[in-house]
């Protein structure tokens, strides 16, 4: 041991406390949450004003996905062409699930905290409301001169008449008023709050229909030729999607017929091509009653039993006969053909599979790659091209191939194209692949008497419906009127309270005192009071002022009142806005007077909670 350490130990507790050398500090514990603590903390923070805003910024951040990248429950198709064009961020999209955004984790996981949240938001405020539903107004503070807005004088009426005349106006105005000791107290502007509340249970609501319109929505799409019908079962639909929680028993037992197509488009001007008429005449039935005609258009949709039907596209389809070498149909019908332009340039596939035998007799399938023009414009690169959307020039393109269409092979294929992986393009006489453009009523004939196709003149529209079941559509639109009604109200309302004090001064004249307080921005407070005060005026008028004395009988240094001295004795009709916080006009105020009546805590009005402090 050094010596210093000797001397510091010889020392006692005051070398301790001299000494230099490092202390070892034991550890003091603070007190722990406990999982039951922690459980209340989340809730307090999920529940908060602050983290609601915060998931409903989420919420929207993660409908910009969904907005802007093809989602599988919308179209299954463009996904899949997205994910061909993209083969990097496919994998990086799929894992982050951005094809499937409003059913994915994620979302589901912000949506639902959402949810919870608002909720934990709702139920302490609505029965904070209740309370001060059922409550009363405050009494009135120690000093209105405090207050924002504040007005006095000095009237010959009774204190009890003055009160009981302000009581009068304040219900009048639509005030909850109640005269408590010495002053009338009244509140006004409690739909706002009541707004307030109401639009955060319409978010709810609509979260709600939200929820349940994808549970146990149906969507399902069906193109139909002129003159052939539909019947509401999953077999008819060519595409069919539903909710999680949604049972095919639950569709609606309906069946339509597609009478007729109507489209009209303007001829001229810079609209050229653009629809006029665009409508569907169809007969339907509903659960086996009688047939009823009715016309569907865009956006007005044919509403059967908890369904709709929209009417999505419309396109052109060819009618053809295909005979064998022998002369013999072996197929004859409308061949729907998909557009991909304004001008309705279509293209499509018509397949024989059944009923075909070649010259030697043998079964073989047919097959022809069809481009359709409703207007001809000629060729351009290669292709012909349409330049109006009506059947004033209709020409179709074919393209013959025979062997196997590969429909028996088990894998799902595309109706609109071939698969030539089987198959051998016809040659005419000198070995070039044989393609011909036809007229209606024009016949191309296929090469080593393998027969012939036939484009007839009758020529077919379709159109494609989208039959859909959405249950929430009414709970979502009234959701969003009530959130909407809600927040006007949360923002247009302002809740305002006013207190009328009328008391006997020393010398036996009334004072009356008016002040007002708003619980929230109100720029028209001092005008409203005004207003009031103007019309308790006239009620209780100011009392008029004792005549001065004269100079000559005043005593020697005795000053005469004025009533410029006397805060009271403000003129008739003279209303003074106090600014907030302003400190008592009257120096003989008790300080110890100062604690409020009100019956609710300082904190609840910023603007007392302010004045107070700087009085103190």
């Amino acid at each position: 041991m050094s010596k210093t350490e000797t001397e510091t130990h010889d020392l006692g507790e005051a070398g301790a406390q001299l000494s230099t050398a490092p202390k070892e500090e034991t550890a003091v514990g603070g007190p722990t949450l406990g999982v039951v603590g922690w459980i209340r903390w989340f809730w307090r923070q999920l529940t908060s004003m602050r983290v609601a805003l915060i998931l409903l910024f989420l919420l929207s951040l993660g409908a910009i996905p969904g907005s802007l990248i093809p989602q599988t429950s919308a179209d299954e198709l463009k996904v899949q062409t997205f994910k061909n064009a993209h083969e990097t961020l496919t994998p990086i999209y799929e894992k982050l699930q951005l094809f499937d955004v409003y059913s994915s984790v994620w979302f589901s996981a912000i949506y639902i905290l959402l949810f919870v949240s608002l909720i934990g938001c709702i139920v302490p405020r609505s029965w904070q409301f209740v309370g001060q539903l059922r409550g009363r107004p405050p009494g009135a503070p120690g000093r209105l001169t405090r207050l924002p807005a504040y007005t006095t004088w000095r009237t010959a009426a009774e204190p009890e008449q003055v009160r009981e005349a302000a009581l009068a106006l304040l219900k009048g105005r639509r005030f909850r008023a109640h005269t408590i000791k010495d002053a009338v107290a009244a509140e006004k502007g409690y739909l706002r709050e009541a707004g307030n509340l109401l639009f955060h249970i319409a978010l709810i609501v609509m979260l709600v229909a939200f929820a349940w319109g994808q549970l146990f929505k149906s969507e399902g799409g069906k193109l139909i030729i002129e003159g052939d019908g539909f019947s509401n079962t999953l077999t008819q639909y060519d595409d069919f999607k539903s909710g999680s929680l949604y049972s095919t028993d639950d569709l609606a037992p309906f069946s339509f017929q597609l009478d007729s197509f109507t489209g009209t488009y303007e001829k001229n001007g810079p609209q050229r091509g653009t629809p006029r008429t665009f409508e569907a005449a169809v007969t339907y039935a509903e659960g086996g009653g009688a047939d009823k005609k009715a016309v569907i258009r865009v956006n007005e949709p044919l509403k059967v039993g908890g369904s709709k039907v929209y009417l999505i596209s419309h396109g052109y389809a060819p009618v053809v006969t295909v005979k064998d070498g022998r002369g013999k149909v072996v197929f004859h019908g409308a061949v729907p053909l998909l557009p991909f332009d304004n001008n309705i340039t279509s293209t499509g596939a018509i397949k024989v599979m059944d009923g075909y035998r070649d010259k030697n007799g043998k079964k073989e399938q047919l097959g022809f790659q069809a481009f359709f023009v409703p207007t001809f414009a000629g060729a351009g690169k290669g292709d012909m091209f349409s330049q109006f959307p009506a059947l004033d020039f209709p020409v179709i393109a074919l393209t013959g191939f025979h062997g196997d269409l590969r429909v028996d092979s088990g894998l799902p294929q595309n109706v609109y194209q071939l698969d030539k992986s089987k198959m051998t393009q016809f040659k005419d006489k000198d070995g070039n692949k044989l393609a011909q453009r036809m007229l209606p009523g024009e016949t191309m004939t296929l090469p080593d008497g393998a027969g012939s196709i036939t484009f007839e003149k009758d020529i077919k529209e379709w159109a494609s419906f989208q039959v859909s079941q959405q249950p929430g559509n009414g709970l979502a639109l009234a959701g969003a009127i009530a959130a909407i009604a809600g927040l006007s109200g949360s923002l247009f309302i302002q809740r305002r309270r006013v207190w009328v004090r009328a008391v006997r001064g020393e010398d036996g004249v009334t004072v009356v005192e008016m002040a007002g307080l708003g619980r929230s921005e109100s720029a028209r407070l001092p005008e409203e009071l005004a207003d009031l005060a103007v019309r308790l005026h006239a009620q209780a008028p100011t009392a008029p002022e004792p005549a001065e004395d004269d100079p000559a009988d005043t005593p020697a240094g005795d000053t005469a009142d004025t009533p410029a001295d006397d805060p009271a004795a403000t003129p008739a009709g003279h209303l003074a806005d106090n600014p907030a916080g302003h400190p008592a006009n009257d120096p003989a105020d008790n300080p110890a007077d100062d604690t409020t009546d009100l019956a609710e805590d300082p904190a609840d009005d910023p603007a007392e909670a302010e004045a107070e402090g700087a009085e103190k």
